[in-house]
């Protein structure tokens, strides 16, 4: 007996994806790697 459709997998594949994505981004503005971003905007003051 199957219990899971392949579209209901790859729902839950592109969720994770998306949600890995999310917190990876979130970790790398807010987190410790920050510390290594520049604002490009404070770079050309004139």
């Amino acid at each position: 007996m199957q219990t899971s459709t392949p579209a209901l997998s790859l729902a839950v594949t592109i969720v994770v994806l998306l949600l890995g994505l999310t917190g990876f981004g979130l970790y790398t503005a807010f987190g410790p790697p920050n510390k290594s971003l520049e604002d490009p905007w404070d770079e050309h003051d004139d």
